[in-house]
């Protein structure tokens, strides 16, 4: 007889998921082991297994989960319509707002993505892209004639725009709703009148 899932299975993975990040922001993946990671769950190493089956398997529903969601939370915006610098304030908001409370998985994603096989960083690279794309149509729409035809600048000034809200991130991680709308609308009137002068 098949074993039955437990009704709160997602919810205990999420719990293991959340407390993992912690642990493999602070010590490091190379350094965490199964047991820390049991004694922040507050559960037995056992019953971590009983879930996933390797601390790489951990590390790759940390990040499959956050930058999955991350990518689909801000692709549902609903953008203004002919108002390409209100949409880009929208857009930069709603990565600011994710990325609330997600310190310790945005760590990990930028200091061990690399210890996972080639397979799975391509699959988490696409849900990096799938933003990067999203981000680059909106600034592209912010002056069409300068980027028209030149892949590299709107390549240069997308990559720009996500390296202002990394520092964000660096910063201000603590900082509340208001502030981090209030630096979006610094981001996109920053962006608009810089890629004006490109």
């Amino acid at each position: 007889m098949a074993r039955t899932i437990a009704k709160d299975h997602d919810h205990k993975r999420a719990q293991i998921l959340k407390s993992a990040a912690k642990v493999f922001a602070e010590a490091g993946f190379d350094r965490a082991s199964m047991t820390q990671l049991a004694r922040e769950c507050g559960i037995s190493k056992a019953n971590i297994y009983h879930y996933y089956d390797s601390k790489d398997a951990v590390l790759f529903g940390i990040l499959d989960t956050y930058l999955s969601e991350l990518r689909d939370r801000v692709l549902a915006v609903d953008l203004p319509e002919n108002d390409p610098q209100a949409a880009l304030h929208r857009i930069v908001a709603e990565i600011l707002m994710a990325y609330q409370g997600a310190d310790h998985e945005h760590q990990v994603q930028i200091s061990a993505m690399g210890a996972l096989p080639e397979d799975q960083q391509k699959r988490l690279r696409g849900y990096q892209r799938d933003l990067v794309a999203f981000m680059s149509k909106a600034i592209a729409q912010l002056a069409p004639e300068v980027f028209d035809g030149d892949a590299e600048k709107l390549r240069a000034a997308t990559m720009s725009v996500f390296g202002m809200l990394n520092w964000y991130y660096m910063w201000n991680s603590g900082s509340g709703s208001d502030a981090r709308e209030a630096y979006a609308e610094v981001v996109a009137k920053l962006t608009l009148g810089g890629v004006r002068t490109l």
